[in-house]
This record gives structure tokens, sequence and C-alpha cells, in this order.
């Protein structure tokens, strides 16, 4: 099996799965370039409200195929892998990374492009292009030090070495930390939470902390939320 991305929806939840069992969810060059079109396609859906992006078989992503990570070096900020990244980041949706069994590497690169990650406690983290002689894109470098802030990203980057769930918690790469068996019921009842809330504030909150730009406000949604408070129900999103 050559390895492949795939895309399911239930209701306003998308779930994205990284498959490639032979090599831990390792993705090829095929699947960093597939991504983007995949997110593009999704974003268009005025269904969808959350993304979960996860790994099958109980590995969230071992990093790129080894094959191709020479290559998606020498690329730099042009790779595949960043176009990847930058497309996850960017995404209007709130996203989650789902993360048990190893976080490693480009894995670990796709999940610091998502907002909000959930790991089991089993999971287990590295940021390792030290033990290959890789240099990482700037991109990928400042998107890490961004969220774990620089120390802490020195520190992964310098040694190459892996970290168990609870530390990558203290390091804030993690935001969530449960038990193995509650991590899919977790993530899910997070993100049944955040697709009840305004669409439009969200994609602001997402835009003003991603220094992307932000939607115009909608007089709509502001009555709509207005009304639902002071009437007590749910609000009906458009």
């Amino acid at each position: 099996m050559t390895g492949e991305l795939i895309l399911t929806q239930d209701g306003p939840l998308a779930t994205l799965v990284i498959t490639n069992p032979a090599k831990r969810n390792a993705m090829t060059a095929a699947m960093w370039a597939a991504l983007p079109g995949m997110l593009e396609v999704l974003a268009k859906d005025p269904v969808n409200r959350v993304l979960v992006v996860a790994g099958a078989g109980g590995t969230f992503c071992a990093g790129a195929d080894i094959a191709e990570a020479a290559a998606i070096a020498r690329a730099g900020d042009d790779s595949l892998a960043v176009a990847a990244e930058r497309a996850l980041a960017e995404f209007p949706r709130p996203t989650i990374a789902r993360i048990d069994g190893f976080c490693v590497g480009g894995g670990c690169q796709l999940a610091v492009a998502c907002d909000l990650r959930v790991a089991a406690a089993s999971a287990r983290f590295g940021v390792t292009p030290a033990k290959l002689g890789i240099v990482y894109p700037p991109s990928t470098t400042r998107r890490l030090a961004a969220l774990v802030g620089p120390a802490k990203a020195k520190l992964l980057l310098f040694t190459g070495e892996l970290v168990d769930a609870s530390e990558a918690l203290r390091f804030g790469l993690v935001d969530r930390l449960v038990a193995d068996d509650l991590l899919s019921a977790a993530v899910d009842d997070l993100a049944a939470t955040i697709a009840t809330r305004s669409r439009l504030t969200l994609r602001a909150a997402k835009a003003v902390l991603g220094d992307l730009p932000v939607p115009a406000p909608d007089e709509g949604e502001l009555a709509e939320g207005v009304a639902a408070f002071l009437e007590r129900r749910a609000p009906n999103w458009a």
C-alpha cells in the first residue's frame, strides 16, 4: 500500500485520516501534494464546521517518507510539505489533531499546523531533523516556536529526542491529554462543542491569531446569537 489520505464527513464534522500503515503513516510526496486540494474542496462545503486530523491504526504519523525526505528538505519553503502545512494552518474552520502513537517529524509538523492538539497518554512526540542532517524550512520552525516558545523549540530541534505526552503537555505542544481509550470520545466531544459556536466568530478568531485576513462582521449571526441568549435556546447559525 502506497499511502493515502482518507476524508470522511459526519454532519458538521470532517475527519482526515493519514493512512500508510506499512510505514507508520509516513507522508509520501503524493500525500503531501494531495492535502491542499482536499482542504480547498472541504472549505467550500457549507455543512462542515470542524476538521479532525488523525492517523490510522493507532499511530498519528511517523513523519515524511524517509525515501523522499531529502528532496523535501532541499525544497525548503517551496516544498510540498510546507504547502500542505500552510493549507492546514490557513483552513478557515477549526482543526483538531487527534494524536495517538507516534507523532514525529513531518507528523509533528502537521499536528503543529492544526489549531488544537488532543493526545492519548501513551503518545510520543519528536522533532527529528537533527538525526538526519535535515534543515527544517523557516516557516515550519517559526510555527513550532510560536506554539511552544523559542527555548522549547530549540530543545526539541537540538536533541531530536522523543518526549512523552505528559512532557509535550508541559511544553505546550499538546492542549489536552486523555486516557488512550477516551481519545476518540474526547475529540468528538470537543469538536461537537465547537460546531455549535458561531462560524463567523471562530473564523475571525483564527484569522486574527494566525495573522490572516479577518472576515467582515455579520449582523445576522450577531442578531441570532443575542436572540438565542435572551430566549434561552441554542443558536440556529446559518
